[in-house]
């Protein structure tokens, strides 16, 4: 730039002090490092904001805020039409305007400003850009109502907007320099548009620009790079990873643009990169001596010491973090962090957890392990007590371990021995902990098992095995009481390490030598209202143990077998019944809650709906959120709930329910009628019923063949489990109905039956009646349907039994005996009204829907529940189908149409004129002109043949 463009000149008022000149650097945007790769997500962002009065870019250090801003600065705002990938150009320019777009305007706010310079530089950027002279207002500090005016009177009276950045304003601490822009703002008559980038502690009225929807914020969340963000960087910087390195580096930088950059320039020398990527954490020397100096340097010392001692536990809340701190203010300084700070993500629970960033978590572990011992293990103990209060055993127990206190450490297991086992299938890294001494694990051998406990619970069985092997020797010398007890601890956690090794025999066994140590009264589980018919408990067995101890067994060895034979593809839906209730009557939250999202499922799936949603919200309104690793219970819970909707005709409730459920079970497809379920590891049943919720979700959409594909990979993901037949049948009839729907009878026919229970197996025999009466053959389809009121059908699924009831009801009027379809479809209302389900009869074929229209006119206890029943399926989109048999010589006009599918309901013509504003005389016309059409003579025989016509 030449020498006479470096400087601004600043005229000053007689008798003021003269201002140094300011620098015309600091009117123009800096330049990036390079290379700068295009981000058109956040640059489209950017173009939506910056239409609205103020846009906010909020972020901690290094999160690329000015990177950004000067990104889109210089390619015009047109940057979210770039390629992604893309590398920005240097233009060195200001142009964000096009022809009849806003000018820009920059400033860059240094260290020092006061309201003076700030003011300064902002007068001059705005004379820039809007052309006025250079002797033109410039405000004071805390500038004077008529200069502010006079600068907003400009300002409304420029030709066109200008957009004014302002980057790194947080450095301005006093607040009354920032006044002015809100007075601008208001008075500026939307000429004004203010683009700020900046860390955290910004004094402007950013709640009442929220409330007025005039704010528009990008925060770290969004500024954090995806993964294919991070392979652009890599590549731009000639380090291209595979994609699983990829997305292991944006997992352990969390999309931080700062150390991605740094890991970008570093890893091109690393010999083997991707062990390198592995390694990459926050107390790497580079990445350490950034977040000291750029992070935690710029935070109060009250702050940063917060920070420091919540470091010893993963996730932290206000209660925790006032017994870590011992400040009262701990739960406001954790809101500031996450709201302007950004350094900490707060989980959406309540209470509210929070999680620090994972680079910074690894420096601030580092800084931790460097304090004295007696103060760090102060911390573990103080860490373990909050813990064991409340509610989380597993994570008391890790941090008693972690400082020593063996005796602590031993009690909490022997207290909370149930609830220290792990239910889920996500990572916990933990290093290993101190072993006790010798002549501790002589004298108080429980301490040993506290151990193996906590090293099964992390998924380190080698470990747990060696600290059970080393309790095991000191059991002969312990008195009878305790040796017993001892016993069966250690048998309890034989149980979970088995279960944790994929071990179903051993977890059958250990479970059987676990029961026969119940006492001989034991008291039977009471089964709670939602367990479905024909629940009970399991036979008592001999053995000590009072009533507490004897409901931990049942809730623990149901709970463990339960999840054994449901990984095998079983669907053991009064065993998690009974774990939970006893688990409910031992006071075990976590047990329950394990047990209650399974049972809901599998209810679900039974079509007792009533109470598998029961069971369901029961377990989503758990204490759960204290910080358990719930999310894949959670995941069962929404999926059970995704069933009921389904079965009740809510399809927008059951998606939105399975977009809920998905991340736990396919790593975060979101996709609501997508297949990344199929992939879940461990969880054949889930992955199967949610396979058959989303086939049906494809064939609403009038997608059969998408539906008919997951339906194929989830039956064939279940063919090397042999206790998988009942979900398999349910999978294989549902795919034979989708081709038979298509007009693929013969294959139906062959899934049907080509399997060894097709001849025992009600659904899959229902299904093929089904099947048989879609290919006209009425008589072959009365001869399959198997006997849907006898005593045994009772245990079928209630759909099942509704299909079979309204099949059997179809063959009954079209054999000519009205009165009993009449009567067996009086019935299946009967069975259907109380669990709400509905979709068996709004989705069902034309013949049914007659059914119920005639049922109206005959008489029925379910009038409300028919009528509505009838309107919904009128309503459906017809499925695709075969060409009509015939055609009308004269076409419905679009008013009889209208009035035809009204016809489908229950209303008069009275109330048909009402709805559609007409008179009763001219739908009385337009009926009869339908009538003569369609060659009817009454309405149920016009409607039927509309429907034979494919019309409605």
């Amino acid at each position: 730039m030449p020498e006479q463009q470096n400087r601004v000149r600043v005229d000053t008022a007689p008798g003021r002090p003269a201002e140094p000149p300011l620098l015309a650097s600091r009117l123009t945007p800096a330049v990036p490092p390079e290379p700068v790769v295009a981000r058109p997500r956040l640059l489209r962002r950017l173009d939506e904001g910056s239409a609205g009065p103020v846009t906010l870019v909020t972020a901690p250090a290094g999160w690329g805020k000015t990177t950004l801003l000067a990104s889109w600065v210089r390619l015009g705002g047109g940057a979210a039409d770039a390629e992604p990938g893309a590398v920005v150009p240097d233009s060195g320019q200001l142009s964000v305007a096009a022809a009849a777009g806003p000018v820009s305007a920059w400033v860059s706010v240094e260290v020092g400003d006061d309201g003076n310079r700030l003011w300064a530089h902002l007068a001059a950027a705005v004379r820039s850009a809007t052309g006025l002279a250079e002797d033109g207002p410039v405000p004071d500090r805390a500038p004077r109502t008529d200069q502010t005016e006079l600068l907003a009177a400009t300002l409304a009276a420029a030709d066109r907007p200008v957009l004014l950045v302002l980057d790194d304003l947080h450095r301005v601490a006093d607040p009354a320099a920032l006044t002015g822009l809100e007075f601008l703002l208001r008075h500026a008559e939307q000429r004004l548009h203010l683009v700020i980038g900046a860390r955290a502690g910004l004094h402007l009225p950013l709640h009442r620009l929220r409330l007025a929807g005039e704010l528009t914020e990008i925060g770290p969340d969004e500024l954090a790079f995806t993964d294919d963000e991070v392979a652009d960087l890599l590549t731009a910087h000639g380090a291209a990873l595979p994609a699983a390195a990829v997305h292991r580096l944006r997992g352990r930088t969390g999309g931080w643009p700062a150390p991605l950059r740094i890991a970008a320039l570093a890893v091109r020398a690393q010999p083997d990169p991707e062990r390198w990527v592995g390694q990459f954490g926050g107390d790497q020397p580079e990445v350490a001596g950034y977040l000291h100096e750029e992070v935690l340097a710029t935070l109060d010392p009250a702050v940063e010491e917060l920070l420091r001692r919540t470091a010893v536990v993963e996730t932290v809340c206000a209660d925790l973090a006032e017994a870590l701190t011992g400040r009262a203010d701990a739960g406001q300084l954790l809101a500031d962090l996450t709201g302007t700070g950004g350094l900490l993500h707060r989980e959406d629970t309540r209470p509210p957890w929070y999680r620090c960033e994972a680079l910074l978590a690894d420096l601030l572990r580092a800084d931790l392990a460097r304090l004295p011992n007696d103060e760090l293990r102060e911390l573990h103990v103080r860490a373990a007590h909050w813990f064991a209060g409340n509610g989380r055993p597993a994570d008391g127990l890790r941090h008693a371990l972690a400082a020593g206190r063996w005796d602590l450490a031993g009690d909490l297991f022997v207290a909370h021995w149930p609830e220290l086992t792990r239910y889920d299938r996500e990572p916990v890294h933990a290093p290993a902990p101190m072993a006790p001494p010798a002549e501790m694990i002589r004298a108080d051998p429980e301490v040993a098992l506290a151990c193996a406990a906590e090293r099964a619970y992390v998924g380190d069985l080698p470990a747990a095995t060696g600290h059970l092997r080393a309790a095991a020797e000191h059991a002969a010398g312990l008195p009878v009481p305790r040796r017993d007890r001892f016993l069966r601890l250690v048998t309890a956690l034989e149980l979970t390490v088995a279960r944790l090794a994929d071990d179903p025999a051993e977890v059958r066994a250990a479970a059987a030598r676990l029961l026969r140590t119940r006492p001989a009264d034991a008291t039977p589980t009471r089964v709670p209202d939602f367990a479905p018919t024909g629940a009970t408990s399991s036979a008592p067995t001999a053995g000590g143990g009072g009533a507490a101890d004897d409901a931990d067994l049942r809730a623990f060895t149901g709970t463990a077998l339960g999840l054994v034979e449901l990984a095998d593809g079983a669907l053991p839906v009064a065993r998690f019944v009974r774990a939970r209730a006893a688990a409910r009557e031992a006071g075990r939250p976590r047990t329950e809650l394990v047990s209650a999202s399974r049972a809901a499922l599998l209810l679900a799936v039974r079509g007792e709906l009533r109470a598998a949603e029961q069971a369901a919200r029961g377990a989503l309104g758990m204490p759960a959120c204290r910080g358990w690793s719930c999310r894949l219970d959670c995941a069962y819970a929404y999926l059970a709930l995704a069933l009921v909707a389904l079965l009740r005709d809510q399809p927008e409730e059951a998606a939105a329910n399975l977009a809920l459920a998905g991340p736990a079970l396919d790593g975060g497809n979101d996709d609501t009628i997508g297949d990344g379920w199929l992939s879940a590891p461990g969880e054949p049943v889930a992955a199967a019923v949610a396979a058959l919720c989303r086939a049906q979700l494809h064939r609403d959409a009038g997608d059969p063949a998408g539906g008919q594909r997951l339906l194929v990979r989830a039956r064939e993901a279940l063919a090397d489990r042999p206790s998988a037949a009942e979900l398999a049948g349910l999978l294989r009839a549902a795919e034979a109905e989708l081709r038979a729907e298509r007009g693929d009878l013969d294959t139906a026919r062959d899934l049907l039956t080509s399997t060894a229970a097709g001849g025992t197996d009600p659904v899959l025999a229902v299904t093929l009646a089904k099947v048989e009466l879609l290919a006209g053959d009425a008589a072959a389809a009365g001869r399959t349907l198997p006997a849907w009121q006898a005593p045994a059908a009772t245990a079928w699924p209630l759909p099942v039994r509704l299909d079979a009831g309204l099949l059997d009801a179809v063959l009954a009027e079209q054999a000519g005996d009205g009165r009993r379809a009449g009567r067996i479809l009086e019935q299946v209302l009967d069975l259907a009204g109380p669990q709400g389900c509905r979709r068996v009869f709004t989705r069902a074929e034309p013949p049914v829907r007659d059914l119920l229209a005639g049922h109206l006119d005959a008489g029925t206890a379910h009038f409300a529940l028919v009528s509505d029943l009838v309107r919904k399926s009128g309503q459906r989109t017809a499925r695709p189908a075969a060409e009509p048999r015939s055609t009308l010589d004269e076409p419905l006009t679009e008013r009889e149409l209208t009035i035809l599918r009204y016809l489908q309901s229950i209303l008069s013509n009275v109330e048909i004129a009402s709805e559609l504003s007409l008179s009763v005389n001219t739908v009385k016309t337009h009926v009869r002109n339908i009538y003569r059409k369609l060659d009817a003579t009454r309405r149920r025989e016009a409607v039927r043949r509309a429907r034979e016509l494919r019309l409605i």
